[in-house]
């Protein structure tokens, strides 16, 4: 069983810069597509990005332009790097391979001044 863990959330002042990281346990890693959810207080989770295996990617439209998925798969780690931070997007992040349906155990990020 493949198992994900996340690092790099923390708090960040709006208009900041965060980068997330989820490893992979498994060398498996680079033959799956892998993605980012968010979940904010009292809201649904939902997708951020997505990365396949090709490394074509995929956002959600609030996060267009700011944020950028990419993997290393010599590293079994797949990346969130979140530019122009805004407070909307204070959340615990999660990453999920969903071909496998296993889900890392989430970071928080903080946007606050």
């Amino acid at each position: 069983q493949v198992q994900l863990v996340e690092s790099g959330g923390c708090l960040v002042e709006p208009g900041g810069s965060l980068r997330l990281s989820c490893a992979a346990s498994r060398s498996i890693f680079s033959t799956l597509n892998m993605s980012w959810y968010r979940q904010a207080p009292g809201k649904q989770r939902e997708l951020v990005a997505n990365i396949f295996s090709s490394h074509s990617a995929g956002y959600v439209d609030s996060v267009k332009g700011r944020f950028t998925i990419s993997r290393d798969n010599a590293k079994n780690t797949v990346y969130l790097q979140m530019n122009s931070l805004k407070p909307e997007d204070t959340a615990v992040y999660y990453c999920f391979a969903p071909e496998l349906g296993v889900w890392g155990q989430g970071t928080q990020v903080t946007v606050s001044s």
